[in-house]
């Protein structure tokens, strides 16, 4: 899906492009399948700011994501439509017998396709199966760490991971990152890549639409005060005066490693993102 890059004829539209949205086909969510989300603007249950930069923002609805993918009843795609609260399109799917759900919208799924989940079901986009059932190569998204927990990894949009081996009731997958991690054969996963892989190369081009996203300005810490930032203070564009950058704590930041070294799932992980 190629993005609209409009003429210059304003400084915001200059560098923005936008998802021309052709694979949507749907506008207003399914009611029975959306939530409210409360906003917190950053602040915890005190009122103090935790999370800095967060607040505003248009208002959105949740939709509910049907990651466990348990239902063995085939369901139609009856539209696809976009969600505000990931990167990903989601699918509106519908049994014979009226039951909806959403998962998320691989690419090449359209309209009238048929969905599984199961084991004995065909290797095609949208369908869901454990990892058993998977032929090696395949690839895959949507996987679930824990059987019956739900898909937690490899769901934004354009990623996609790769089945490598099956070994002693285990798999070994190929993250969108690189790293090479095992999970158990009877977890779940969903075939295919992510839709929207256009998404990466979309360009905001401009500051407002950031904060539509509930982002608020950043301000660098070379450019406070002592008192407000470690890298504050000095005369002109003066470097941080540490060994290396610093959250406005104190604390060392920016490559920093904050991976438990006694972590319970390193026994899981066979390559490392980084490893060469």
């Amino acid at each position: 899906m190629p993005n609209i890059k409009y003429k210059p004829v304003t400084a915001g539209r200059r560098n923005m492009s936008v998802p021309t949205f052709e694979e949507i086909t749907k506008k207003k969510p399914e009611k029975s399948l959306i939530t409210k989300i409360k906003k917190t603007a950053g602040r915890n249950n005190t009122g103090k700011i935790t999370v800095r930069h967060r607040g505003g923002g248009n208002k959105k609805k949740y939709r509910i994501i049907d990651f466990k993918r348990q239902d063995t009843e085939p369901a139609k795609v009856s539209a696809v439509e976009y969600d505000p609260n990931r990167s990903a399109y989601i699918a509106l799917l519908e049994t014979d017998t009226g039951k909806k759900s959403y998962i998320i919208a691989p690419q090449g799924l359209k309209v009238g396709d048929i969905v599984e989940n199961g084991a004995g079901v065909d290797i095609k986009p949208g369908n869901s199966m454990p990892l058993q059932n998977i032929p090696l190569g395949t690839f895959i998204n949507n996987i679930e760490l824990h059987p019956g927990k739900g898909a937690q990894l490899v769901r934004s949009a354009g990623s996609s991971a790769q089945l490598m081996a099956k070994d002693n009731g285990m798999a070994q997958i190929r993250l969108p990152s690189g790293e090479v991690r095992i999970v158990r054969l009877d977890c779940r996963a969903s075939i295919g890549q992510v839709g929207n892989i256009e998404h990466e190369s979309v360009r905001v081009g401009k500051a407002g639409k950031t904060r539509h996203r509930g982002r608020r300005p950043t301000v660098r810490g070379s450019a406070m005060n002592p008192v407000d930032h470690p890298h504050g203070g000095g005369e002109g564009k003066s470097p941080i005066g540490h060994p290396g950058p610093m959250t406005p704590w104190g604390k060392p930041a920016l490559g920093l490693k904050t991976r438990s070294k006694k972590a319970r799932t390193d026994n899981l992980i066979v390559k490392r993102r980084y490893d060469k």
